[in-house]
This record gives structure tokens, C-alpha cells and sequence, in this order.
């Protein structure tokens, strides 16, 4: 079975994220079983959503993980020119969501699977397919928690993001959090008399935007990003509800997501001291307003060196000599490394600059192209690296 004839399968499962992905992942598990290799599920609590994991090859020493996450973004509002789950061809291109992030990666990661199976591996290939990361990398946290306490667990691990098959060692981490801005409400004529929680919300951001200024210009930088300092940005707000009542209760999401030099609940802590100081004025007559913060979600960043072993593993699969990359976009890479110790890099099919919108596409000659190195890696798995 070809890359191909997969990728037109996995496109046609509509694997929005929240939205049940074991359709997809039970056809994963019988292209495996049809040629003799036994999957791992890991479900969310709802049973709805799971993450699949395999091996081939000897089960008693560490081996190559290839990842990749079976969940895409929604398509509501966006003006595609075909159906998004119907996998169209036009010239040399295909066209689908999540044909770019990343079922392209996933369907050459099956075939590679399949092939592997009838090859004498010396050194193990291990699949480990998650759910839910378009949303913070969620679901995986499960699949981690199961492979935490194996003693053999894999030593090197590719994430196939779209890097247009580009070697990334690094990018960066992020924190999620809500502002929760607690006022005072009154009637709108006796505005005075109340706290605006919008107005304590629009305060926050005034800080929030200050800060973000200051790391432009003065934090540490990172070159090897095209944004090459760490970023704040408020995301949603919502707070009122009628306009003759100044609203007591606004929250405000936003997010960190920082290069390695800078420590996210350092700048976390930065923030909350300007909290403090936007409602301090209020403490006497009205002790109940407050600026008050709950952490979302996060995930780390990833920074592997350039001498670590998968950089060295990858330039021979690939037969690329160029500088690593690092990547804008998040990625469940730093978990790999930072939960399992894995060292962990990007390489993947497509790119990101077709993810995400309207007739997001793959180059054909992209998938050609990891089919090949994936090749190459079962021959060096075969050859016991």
C-alpha cells in the first residue's frame, strides 16, 4: 500500500480536534495488524479520542519513534474550493485538510510501518500516533504518562511536523493563561460608585502590551527565529452584560510563548506584580476587586543541540548538510524530551504556510521525499544503526 492510497483514507476522517478520532486510529491499527503488529491504545476519559503506540522490531532495547498527531483544525468559515475531506489532486499538489499538519507525515509513517514488518530490524521503530494536539498538545499527555515508567523506551524520536523536510532542533515554549478581573458592579448612571472590570481587563493589557514591548527591545533574542524574542499576546476577552451595568466579572486570555533564555513564570510573576498594582487603588473601598490568574495550558519548547545525536541520525536519512531550523509553531517535541528524556527533532513533509487555511495542500514531491529518508531509516534499523 502506498503513501498515497493511506493519505486518501486518513483525509477522509474529519479529525477536528475535541471531535472523536477512533475511526481514523482504528484504521491505523488494522493496517498494522494486517501485517503483524500489535498497537497500544491509550483513550481520553471519554473514550472517544485515543493515541496509538507500536513497535517493530525487538521490544528489548531503545529504537527510533517517529510522531505525529492525527487531529487538524476546524474548516468552519473558511472558502475552500472543494470538499476538505476529500482528498483532490491538481497537478502536483494534494489537497485536504491536514494533508500539510500532518497526515502527509502520518500516512508515510504507516507505510513505513508496514514495510518495516517485513524486515529484519535490529534496532526497533516505534509509531506513536496522539489526539487533540492542534489544542495545546492535550491528549498526548496520557501516551506519556504510560511510556514514563517503561525502562526501555525509545532513544531517538522524529516529529514529523511540516518543516518541508528541513531538520528543526528547536521551537518555542508556551503558557496559556486566564486573567480573571473581579470589579464592583453599579448602575451605569452611578458609574463612579462601581469598579469596570473591563476597564481592570483594558488596565492588564495596557501591562501586557508594555512588557511585550520591552523583551522586543531589550529581552534576549534568538536569530534563528523569524520572530527571535518571546512573545505575550491576549487572544479573547469577554466580560458585560448590558450596557446600562458596569460588569463586575471579565476574563481575559492570553499567552506566553517564550524563547529558552526566558523563564515563562518569571515573566508570569512580572505580571501578576503589575495586577497588584492596577487594583491597589481599590483595596479600601471595595477589598473584593482583584486581577486573579489560572494557568490553561502549556507546553515546553524544544532546544536540541546541534551535536545531539538525532541532528547526526537525521543528516544521514536525509542527506542534508544545511543549518537547522527552528520552527515558529509548537509541537509535541519538548514533551518527548522533557518527560522521557528522548532526544527529539522536526523533520517532516510540507508547510506550515499551507496548514491552517483554505485548500491547505502538500506537494507530491514532499511526500516522495519522506518516503525516502524513511526508507533510509529502516535500512539504518535494519543495520542496527
Amino acid at each position: 500500500m502506498q503513501t498515497l492510497d493511506i493519505l486518501e483514507r486518513l483525509i477522509a476522517f474529519p479529525s477536528v480536534s475535541r471531535t472523536p478520532n477512533r475511526d481514523l486510529i482504528a484504521y491505523i491499527d488494522q493496517l498494522l495488524s494486517e501485517v503483524g503488529v500489535t498497537c497500544e491504545l491509550m483513550e481520553s476519559e471519554d473514550g472517544t479520542r485515543a493515541n496509538l503506540f507500536a513497535t517493530i522490531g525487538p521490544q528489548d532495547r531503545p529504537g527510533v519513534m517517529l510522531s505525529g498527531h492525527t487531529d487538524v483544525v476546524p474548516v468552519e468559515g473558511q472558502n475552500w474550493s472543494s470538499d476538505p475531506f476529500i482528498l483532490r489532486r491538481d497537478a502536483a499538489r494534494y489537497y485536504g485538510r491536514g494533508t500539510a499538519d500532518m497526515k502527509g507525515f502520518v500516512a508515510c509513517a504507516v507505510r513505513a510501518a508496514r514495510l518495516a514488518s517485513q524486515r529484519d530490524l535490529k534496532t526497533p521503530l516505534h509509531l506513536t500516533f496522539s489526539y487533540d494536539e492542534e489544542i495545546g498538545c492535550v491528549g498526548v499527555r496520557s501516551l506519556l504518562d504510560a511510556l514514563e515508567p517503561r525502562s526501555i523506551k525509545p532513544s531517538l524520536c522524529i516529529v514529523g511536523e511540516p518543516t518541508g523536510m528541513a531538520i528543526a532542533t528547536g521551537h518555542k515554549g508556551k503558557t496559556a493563561l486566564r486573567a480573571t478581573c473581579t470589579g464592583h458592579a453599579s448602575h451605569s448612571a452611578l458609574a463612579p460608585e462601581g469598579v469596570n472590570a473591563l476597564h481592570l481587563a483594558a488596565d492588564f493589557m495596557t501591562c501586557l502590551r508594555a512588557r511585550q514591548a520591552d523583551l522586543a527591545t531589550n529581552g534576549a533574542q534568538d536569530g534563528a527565529y523569524s520572530v527571535p524574542y518571546t512573545t505575550l499576546h491576549a487572544g479573547i476577552m469577554h466580560g458585560g452584560v448590558q450596557l446600562n451595568i458596569v460588569p463586575d466579572n471579565c476574563t481575559l486570555d492570553f499567552e506566553i510563548r517564550n524563547i529558552a533564555a526566558d523563564d515563562p513564570a518569571v515573566i508570569v510573576e512580572g505580571l501578576r506584580g503589575d495586577a497588584m498594582q492596577i487594583v491597589a487603588p481599590y483595596r479600601d473601598s471595595h477589598p473584593n476587586v482583584a486581577i486573579n490568574f489560572a494557568e490553561t495550558n502549556t507546553y515546553p519548547g524544544l532546544e536540541t543541540p546541534e551535536d545531539a545525536a538525532i541532528v547526526a541520525f537525521l543528516r544521514d536519512v536525509t542527506g542534508s548538510n544545511d543549518p537547522a531550523i527552528k520552527v515558529a509553531f509548537g509541537t509535541e517535541g519538548g514533551l518527548f524530551h522533557n518527560r522521557l528524556g528522548i532526544a527529539t527533532a522536526v523533520c517532516g513533509p510540507g508547510h506550515m504556510a499551507q496548514g491552517h487555511k483554505p485548500d491547505e495542500y502538500i506537494d507530491a514531491a514532499q511526500l516522495d521525499a519522506c518516503d525516502r529518508m524513511l526508507d533510509r531509516v529502516l535500512d539504518r534499523l535494519e543495520a542496527g544503526l
